[in-house]
């Protein structure tokens, strides 16, 4: 054979090579595009850290075996799905959640994470999916309180360790010290306290569980709490892309269609 043939080969078999080197980028382009771009633990896989034991939020159907559900999961899914990645969910203990993340365990948390400046300094923060003021509860027939203020003299329902006890002691209300919401509904339903302090997720999710519940809400805080996907420092591109993917299931209704179905009203704006 002549070098001319030999060359006129080689170069032949190089072409073919290059060929099949495009046609294999092309078919794996989605999920490794995403990955690489996106900083993923896994590429084209989100893998998201969630309790799975905190109703109505992220749990598990029926008796606790059944499929993972929840509206933090399903708000999270709906992002995956828009950012074209498959989603993973690591169920993890609300303790070890932030040191798991630290760790390098997955790529977010989704778990009703409250933004607050001492996180904000440690962590990256999507915008946020959850907007949840501060309200006082009040039996449905009762109209003698319409405002904070009007707390003064009071008795509320509250646990000495959470922050709406500071709220209400801070109105004026003597306080009735209780375990959880549960106890201080029983309290207020029985006539005991006057009102109890907590934020509206906590009551409109109990209206939805229970239906009736003979409560109302009297008065909210002109602040809201707000919840979000948190992430550590490195994620600023994956922040970026989700925060476009939750500009976009705002915008077509569909925030708003998994919180009608799981607190009877839209908390994500």
């Amino acid at each position: 054979m002549s070098r001319r043939v030999t060359a006129v080969a080689a170069l032949a078999v190089a072409a073919l090579a290059l060929t099949a080197c495009s046609a294999n980028s092309d078919s794996g382009d989605t999920g490794d595009a995403a990955g690489g771009q996106y900083g993923l633990m896994t590429d084209g896989t989100l893998t998201v850290a969630t309790e799975g034991t905190y109703r109505p939020f992220s749990f598990h159907e029926g008796d606790g075996a059944g499929a993972l559900v929840g509206f933090d999961v399903e708000i999270i899914e709906a992002v995956a799905e828009k950012l074209d990645l498959d989603i993973k969910f690591e169920e993890t203990q609300w303790d070890a959640i932030f040191a798991g993340l630290d760790a390098g365990r997955f790529d977010l948390i989704a778990n009703q994470v409250t933004i607050n400046d001492e996180r904000e300094a440690n962590y990256l923060f999507s915008e946020p999916y959850t907007v949840s003021p501060g309200v006082i509860v009040v039996n449905a027939d009762d109209d003698s309180i319409t405002s904070f203020d009007d707390l003064a003299g009071k008795t509320t329902a509250q646990s000495l360790t959470s922050n709406w006890y500071e709220l209400a002691t801070s109105s004026g209300a003597k306080v009735e010290n209780v375990e959880g919401w549960a106890q201080a509904v029983s309290l207020l339903k029985q006539g005991r306290v006057d009102a109890t302090v907590n934020d509206k997720l906590t009551f409109l999710d109990y209206e939805e569980t229970e239906g009736d519940t003979g409560l109302k809400i009297a008065a909210e805080t002109d602040e809201a709490g707000l919840s979000a996907f948190a992430f550590t420092k490195d994620k600023q591109d994956l922040v970026d892309a989700i925060d476009g993917a939750l500009a976009e299931l705002r915008e077509d209704g569909t925030l708003a269609e998994i919180s009608e179905k799981y607190f009877g009203a839209d908390v994500t704006e």
